[in-house]
């Protein structure tokens, strides 16, 4: 699949391996109505393409992205809140707008996230929704929503938590604070720091890996891990038992295990 029609972000594939770019690099990547359309029919593209191994998220230009793009927002999508008791109708558009980056996490095949330059708010969040974060080393990240008297509400007051800890993201959510690469990666925010020109090698080479791993083991990994967040232990543990039953009778593991056609 070819990036044919969009404007604001661009897709492209290296044999397992897809790479999402937002393309915004004039406005560093801030998310606008259009790029919002554009990543959920592109999302609805990828749902259905079970030849995917691992996608990358990436940012064209310098950064990643800023975040919402709060000047056309204003004029639109945010204006549809302002001075308005909310409503049924206001939260399902919020909802609708909060979860666009959901597609991500119910790939069939994990995500790598691509940071150089800014991620802020919504860009962070964006970060968030993939399994793995590179860091370029001049990146810097932040949930800067309180600032101007919001809140982070596109899945960051649940995924961060089980990422840095409850009480480090509490921080960083309630304080609006900047950290960079180095902090990151300390607190656990960032999988890998590299040199800001090795950022999209690392990232190819780490996608690479993940695409190589057996896809049925893959997926089955990620929603046993999934799984353990929102169910009960031996709820959780029949998840992963049932993906495990599923990978023993697979092609995947009778050619990585030969000898598995001799087990009774």
């Amino acid at each position: 699949m070819a990036n044919t029609g969009f404007d604001t972000i661009r897709y492209s594939r290296r044999a397992d391996v897809g790479t999402l770019t937002l393309n915004r690099p004039a406005k560093l990547n801030a998310l606008n109505p259009q790029m919002r359309d554009e990543l959920g029919c592109l999302g609805a593209l990828l749902a259905k393409d079970d030849t995917l191994r691992c996608l990358i998220v990436t940012g064209a230009g310098a950064s990643f992205s800023a975040g919402l793009d709060l000047a056309e927002a204003m004029t639109g999508t945010l204006a549809r809140f302002v001075d308005r008791t909310p409503d049924k109708q206001t939260i399902e558009f919020g909802l609708e707008i909060a979860g666009i980056f959901e597609f991500i996490p119910n790939l069939s095949c994990p995500s790598v996230a691509a940071v150089r330059g800014h991620a802020y708010g919504a860009g962070l969040q964006l970060a968030l929704a993939c399994d793995f974060r590179i860091f370029a080393q001049d990146a810097r990240v932040g949930l800067t929503e309180t600032r101007y008297g919001l809140l982070p509400d596109m899945g960051a007051t649940f995924r961060l938590p089980r990422i840095v800890g409850e009480s480090r993201a509490r921080e960083l959510i309630l304080l609006g604070e900047i950290i960079d690469a180095a902090d990151a990666l300390r607190i656990g925010l960032a999988n890998r720091v590299v040199p800001g020109d090795q950022l999209d090698s690392a990232a190819d080479d780490f996608a690479d890996r993940l695409a190589a791993q057996p896809p049925l083991a893959a997926r089955g990994a990620r929603t046993a891990i999934e799984a353990g967040r929102h169910l009960d232990p031996a709820a959780s543990l029949r998840v992963a038992v049932e993906a495990q039953a599923r990978c023993l009778a697979s092609e995947d593991f009778k050619r990585t295990f030969p000898i598995s056609g001799h087990l009774t």
